[in-house]
C-alpha cells in the first residue's frame, strides 16, 4: 500500500496514469487489469485513443475504503 509521502505527492484532483498508479498500489500490471475486469478495482477512463487514466479522487476513495475494511 502507498506510504503517506506517496499519497501526498498525488494531486488532489485530476488523473493518474498506470505507471504512476502502480507505484502507489501493491499490484502488478497484470493484476491491475485482472481486478479492473473483475470489478474489484475502479475502471479507468479513456482520455484519448491511446491514453487511459484513473481519476485521483476515485483512487483515493478506493484506498480509503480498503483501509477502513482492513481496520474493521
Amino acid at each position: 500500500m502507498a506510504t503517506p509521502a506517496q499519497l501526498s505527492e498525488l494531486p488532489a484532483t485530476g488523473y493518474i496514469r498506470q505507471a504512476t498508479l502502480l507505484t502507489i498500489i501493491p499490484f502488478s500490471s497484470a493484476t491491475l487489469w485482472r481486478k479492473v475486469k473483475a470489478g474489484t478495482f475502479i475502471a479507468p477512463i479513456k482520455l484519448s485513443e491511446r491514453c487511459t487514466a484513473w481519476r485521483v479522487e476515485d483512487v483515493r476513495a478506493w484506498m480509503a475504503a480498503r483501509t477502513t475494511a482492513q481496520v474493521d
